[in-house]
């Protein structure tokens, strides 16, 4: 959600958070432990994921790990508040983190607030999952084996993709949320929100509810691995406190690792071992068959 992390950080703080790299609490562990994959990747950059008559042309970079066998593949989705630029390059050490593990990665933009509002992103999402599927046997993508996996704004898309059903999607097997502002009806105050629903609570509260994957739960939904920072004043807390609590209630299997004394900035700068975490709670849920 936060649209200029590098700038506003203040180097203090930085220094800070590295004391504090150690400091995390993992909660739940879903699935057995797997192996981890270890490879080396290519990346191909730019590449256009809509048709010709989508509203506006959208790209992402694809790392493909070498390998001969088909793989689970994950779409990355960049923070920025909904709003702003492309922040695919912020993403892209996590990219090549994946594709080190062995997972095809698609790392994309979609289309920003306020020009676009919700339901635009999502419909974009789908897309991206569509060029994944139509174009898995090329780039060697396991279409049965896709997660989502994203920061703030992108954890928010990430988590309502893997949530929401559409008529020619598969299903996502996994979702990876970071920073996730999954209750968009705590907002009080402010227009990041307000632009990309287009309207305040107020006015719009149905679609408040209906664009916060804590209300989109359901006992079909997939695993989910929630990280967070808990000191994040921008995204509080109590967000994935409640998205915990929806998906207990459907007996939904979930993991929170909690970066201690974080904000929602240091919490992606400095995410201590939150990738590695998730990227092993993949493993979990997508390799359990290998």
């Amino acid at each position: 959600m936060f649209r200029r992390p590098l700038r506003a950080l203040r180097w203090g703080m930085a220094f800070v958070c590295l004391g504090l790299a150690s400091c995390a609490t993992h909660v739940g562990h879903v699935g057995k432990s797997v192996p981890p994959v270890r490879t080396d990747y290519t990346v191909w950059r730019d590449i256009t994921y809509t048709p010709s008559d989508w509203p506006e042309a959208l790209q992402g970079d694809l790392y493909r790990p070498v390998a001969g066998e088909p793989a689970p593949a994950v779409l990355l989705l960049h923070y920025g508040g909904w709003t702003g630029e492309d922040h695919r390059n912020h993403m892209a050490p996590i990219a090549r983190k994946l594709a080190g593990r062995g997972y095809v990665v698609f790392n994309i933009t979609y289309r920003k607030a306020p020009r676009w509002i919700y339901p635009a992103q999502v419909e974009d999402i789908h897309q991206a999952l569509l060029w994944m599927r139509v174009h898995a046997k090329e780039n060697g993508i396991d279409a049965t084996r896709i997660a989502t996996y994203g920061y703030s704004a992108g954890a928010h898309l990430a988590s309502l993709a893997g949530l929401l059903k559409h008529p020619y999607d598969e299903g996502i097997k996994a979702v990876v949320a970071g920073g996730d502002p999954a209750d968009l009806t705590m907002v009080e105050s402010g227009s990041m929100v307000a632009d990309f629903l287009g309207g305040k609570k107020e006015r719009i509260p149905r679609r408040y509810i209906e664009a916060s994957p804590v209300y989109q739960v359901t006992k079909d939904s997939p695993p989910v691995f929630l990280y967070h920072g808990t000191m994040d004043g921008l995204v509080p807390p109590e967000h994935i406190r409640r998205f915990a609590s929806a998906l207990e209630r459907k007996g939904i299997s979930h993991e929170i690792y909690w970066l201690k004394g974080r904000g929602h900035i240091t919490a992606f700068l400095f995410p201590g071992g939150a990738h590695d975490a998730a990227i092993d709670f993949l493993d979990r849920v997508l390799r359990k068959g290998d």
